[in-house]
């Protein structure tokens, strides 16, 4: 073997991946002898000390075993190992993805996020890399209240703020101290995310779905319903793209104050408006009856795993219950990075570029679907496209599927019946490809640009 001195690894990393290596395919037997520490050093030209380094390190993963006045040799081992696990592909079963909840991956902003981990890394405090509090960090929860507080209009406060694996895991937390309080109903859109409804029942709660229409979700039913909570998505409903009206919006917060009732406020996208400002938080309005989730996934990237949950006061220390017991607390280097980069402006910067691309993307997808009828307003990373009616929506989806196409029907989201309709993502897509796959999938549907361009009734 040949140790290079110039390589970006060190003389004993080399030593130790080659050594490593050799015994993982067999090419040094089980059980085999290795020279001294002196003869390997000697014929290598290296140090003995880097020699010493890789064998102490190559003892402690278990390859090689030594003790005092006996030779080194390999370790009883398998000497070939069983092959990786393949890397992961974006979606290797489709070429085109109308992913509703992807961003573009490829816009992800390596080099800020990679100077905010090294500033986390650098100045992390010893407190912070311990037993932190399930709630987060107070880096992260400050910076989140000057941030929520101004591009959101909310109300935050970083004693009443959480942080979380992402939204999922904040609304299953709240629906478990939901539970625990002896709520036993929460209403959810219909049609609307499917995970809201499992993930309230996997906690216990009877999800009842309540009707959504051009102006959101219908809070005259919601007030007959008897739910002592409701999830919805009031600045961009999904998957309908509607806009919670003012009027609903007074209502549903009149509700909340009249029945002792909670809201859920599902705010995963709301940044990204195209035709004129978001439209404010419920939580700025009413912050002990509404709770709010947001995170990372569509703003930045799902990987990140990260969320909040703004609490009424009365809630925190249930939720900080239920996250102390589901994984202590989210990971400290990762939140410190997230507050250096929202103070840094880096989050603001980001999703300024990202509106400008996914505003021209979304032009080129109404262009590229020719004056079918869709649904909502000019935002986010989705639109529903409604198709003719009788069309089989299953089959659509099928033969999309069978063309390379992935997408998904409005049926996935929906409980009750209603026409068929298609959720085309368009953020992950670049806009020469959103034109190639929407002109395949035009061609299963033959009467859709035919069709009427105004939208079937709710």
């Amino acid at each position: 073997m040949t140790l290079e001195k110039r390589s970006e690894l060190t003389l004993h990393e080399q030593l130790e991946r080659a050594l490593r290596e050799h015994i993982r395919t067999g090419r040094l037997p089980l059980g085999s002898r290795l020279p001294s520490s002196r003869a390997l050093a000697t014929e290598l030209a290296v140090s003995r000390g880097v020699v010493l380094e890789a064998y102490a390190q190559l003892v402690a993963e278990g390859y090689l075993v030594s003790s005092q006045g006996a030779p080194t040799r390999v370790a009883f081992v398998p000497a070939a190992e069983r092959p990786p696990i393949p890397a992961a592909e974006l979606d290797a079963a489709h070429q085109y993805r109308f992913d509703p909840f992807l961003p573009d991956l490829g816009a992800f902003p390596r080099g800020a996020w990679l100077r905010s981990m090294r500033a986390a890394i650098r100045e992390a405090s010893f407190a912070e890399l311990g037993h932190g509090d399930p709630r987060g960090t107070v880096a992260l929860r400050n910076a989140l209240m000057t941030y929520v507080a101004r591009a959101r209009s909310a109300a935050p406060e970083p004693e009443h703020t959480l942080v979380c694996a992402g939204w999922t895991q904040g609304f299953a937390l709240l629906c478990r101290a939901l539970r625990a309080r002896g709520v036993g109903r929460i209403a959810c859109e219909d049609p609307g995310w499917a995970q809201h409804g499992l993930i309230a029942q996997q906690a216990g709660l009877e999800a009842v779905p309540l009707p959504v229409d051009g102006q959101g979700i219908d809070v005259a039913m919601l007030q007959r319903s008897g739910c002592e909570a409701v999830v919805v998505t009031a600045a961009h409903q999904f998957p309908t793209g509607a806009v919670l009206s003012s009027e609903r919006r007074a209502t549903l917060l009149e509700w909340a104050e009249d029945t002792d009732g909670l809201i859920v406020e599902d705010d995963y996208d709301s940044e990204l408006r195209y035709d004129r400002g978001a439209v404010g938080a419920l939580q700025g309005l009413a912050p002990e009856r509404v709770c709010m989730i947001g995170s990372l996934s569509v703003r930045l990237a799902p990987g990140l795993r990260l969320g909040w949950v703004l609490s009424p006061s009365w809630l925190t220390g249930a939720l900080a219950y239920e996250k102390a017991l589901a994984d202590a607390s989210a990971p400290a280097l990762e939140q410190l990075a997230l507050a250096d980069f929202i103070a840094r402006g880096e989050l603001d910067r980001h999703l300024r570029r990202m509106r400008a691309r996914y505003g021209a993307r979304r032009v080129a997808l109404m262009a590229a679907l020719g004056g079918a009828p869709v649904s909502g307003v000019a935002a986010g990373v989705f639109t529903l496209v409604w198709l003719p009616p009788g069309t089989d929506e299953e089959a659509v989806v099928t033969a999309a599927a069978a063309r390379g196409i992935g997408v998904e029907g409005l049926a996935t989201h929906r409980v009750g019946e209603g026409p068929p309709g298609l959720i085309i993502g368009y953020a992950c897509l670049s806009e020469p490809a959103l034109k190639r796959a929407v002109a395949m999938l035009t061609n299963l549907v033959p009467r859709w640009t035919s069709a009427s361009k105004t939208a079937p009734a709710w």
